[in-house]
């Protein structure tokens, strides 16, 4: 799968609603038949950065997710809400979902 991690600092004024400003092209990504996941997090140190955590299910899924219309749309609603270019970890991993955390396995649960 194809694994990625993207910071967005928002700018100040609109950093409260950010899920909101994102959620059309949240929304239709999470519809992509090769999408696995497409989570936002909130920093708890900075509130104006997001962090976003995707998969997709290989290459092409993946090239499918950039050539969307949703993907193209967000190109040009989204900046204008940033504070600086989105920073990116993108790289491929031989599996296709989480993994447990061993080291802090939790009894009873497999």
């Amino acid at each position: 799968m194809i694994f990625i991690t993207a910071k967005f600092r928002v700018r100040p004024e609109y950093a409260d609603q950010w899920p909101e400003i994102a959620a059309e092209f949240t929304a239709a990504t999470r519809d992509e038949p090769g999408c696995l996941w497409f989570d936002w997090s909130r920093s708890v140190e900075d509130p104006t950065e997001y962090v976003l955590v995707e998969a997709f299910r290989d290459d092409e899924a993946g090239a499918a997710h950039v050539r969307s219309e949703h993907f193209e749309a967000a190109q040009r609603t989204l900046p204008p809400h940033l504070a600086e270019t989105p920073r990116i970890v993108n790289t491929t991993v031989p599996q296709d979902d989480w993994s447990l955390l061993g080291e802090m396995s939790v009894p009873g649960q497999e």
